[in-house]
């Protein structure tokens, strides 16, 4: 695989790289994205139901299991080379922050330090009530039976449920790693924006901050998206394929 030269400068003479990564980077894992997870039993249940608080409001058990049944796809995945490779790019450049849209832990296992989670987390659930945080005993868990229903546990601290640590439609993001995002995106002069649509806001508005301050924007994506305009460079492709080339070019 052959790369500009002029990207692979702008890469070497980074002092602050952001990584931004969606759903792509982990559908090569084999994780569905939102939208494909609704799929087989689920397709019968629109968006707003499986993942706002109405929805779970209204059917606890039912929200419960959806997100346990994506919880389980995620445990079981394992990190592909563009989770592998962004670890390793955090060794080799001055700072990295990486900043991802993903709910799965796929970035961490690969060995990447603390990454910001915009969208929060499965595996940080927390009480629906007064929002104390949830630790699930180890282990894989059985899929909820019927790959439906299945009711969510009780808050040792006020008795109310336990609810996925994400982000739902109608909600705001963590103040604290939205912050944190908009000052990386702010004072880098290098992101990369891999494997998102660039259409889900307000996340999608951190390339475009940082392109305003004059960072050189890079995207990996196998399909056109609304960033192409603004990136200075559109690799096509997976980033499972392009990203360990590139780090081998350099």
């Amino acid at each position: 695989m052959v790369f500009d030269e002029k990207l692979l400068d702008c890469i070497s003479q980074a002092r602050h790289v952001v990584v931004f990564t969606g759903a792509g980077v982990s559908a090569e894992s084999g994780i569905p994205t939102f939208r494909d997870a609704q799929t087989g039993l689920w397709t019968e249940y629109d968006a707003a139901t499986l993942a706002s608080p109405e929805g779970f409001r209204a059917d606890p058990a039912l929200v419960w299991g959806w997100y346990e049944w994506r919880r389980m796809k995620v445990l079981q995945a394992k990190p592909n080379p563009a989770h592998l490779t962004i670890a390793e790019l955090a060794e080799k450049v001055p700072r990295l922050t990486l900043v991802t849209q993903n709910v799965d832990d796929l970035h961490e296992r690969a060995g990447s330090d603390n990454p910001i989670h915009l969208h929060g987390c499965l595996h940080r659930p927390r009480c629906f009530a007064c929002a104390k945080p949830f630790d699930y005993p180890p282990g894989i868990p059985e899929e909820p039976e019927g790959g439906r229903r299945l009711e969510p546990p009780r808050c040792v601290h006020c008795g109310g449920y336990i609810r996925p640590g994400v982000v739902w439609f109608g909600e705001s993001l963590p103040e604290e790693a939205w912050n944190a995002a908009q000052q990386a995106a702010q004072h880098c002069d290098l992101l990369f924006s891999i494997g998102t649509s660039s259409l889900v806001w307000p996340a999608a508005q951190l390339p475009e901050t940082a392109a305003r301050n004059g960072a050189a924007i890079v995207q990996i994506n196998p399909e056109p998206t609304a960033l192409d305009r603004t990136a200075r460079f559109n690799l096509r492709g997976k980033a499972g394929d392009i990203l360990p080339a590139l780090l081998e070019a350099l």
